[in-house]
Order: structure tokens, then C-alpha cells, then sequence
């Protein structure tokens, strides 16, 4: 059974915990530009998303 999860919905569920838990560091600002991107869907939108799916199939193969 595959699980299909939204990037919205994984990179709110993630902002919203790192505003939860005061988190500062770089991780949580990437993962709050992630949401904000996804969520606009700026023009910038085909760069980034083909970034993000390169590094999502790389893990991906990593457990293969």
C-alpha cells in the first residue's frame, strides 16, 4: 500500500510544529519557505518543486 501525502499538508503539519516548539534554526525556516511556497504557488514553483522531487525520489532509492 503506497501512501500519497500532500507537500502542503506535510510541510504545514511541519511549520505549524516548529512555531509550536519556538524552533529557529535553519530546518525550521526552510520548512517554513516550503510552506509558504507550496501554498502560494509562486512562479518560482517549477524550479523548486523539480528540486524537492529530485531530493524525495534520491531518499526514495536510498531505502532500495
Amino acid at each position: 500500500m503506497i501512501l500519497s501525502i500532500s507537500a502542503v499538508l506535510l510541510f504545514g503539519a511541519a511549520s505549524a510544529l516548529a512555531v509550536r516548539t519556538n524552533s529557529a534554526g535553519g530546518g525550521a525556516a526552510l520548512v517554513l519557505f516550503l510552506f509558504g511556497f507550496f501554498a502560494a504557488g509562486t512562479g518560482a514553483y517549477e524550479p523548486i518543486h523539480n528540486l524537492v522531487q529530485a531530493s524525495a525520489d534520491a531518499i526514495a532509492e536510498l531505502g532500495n
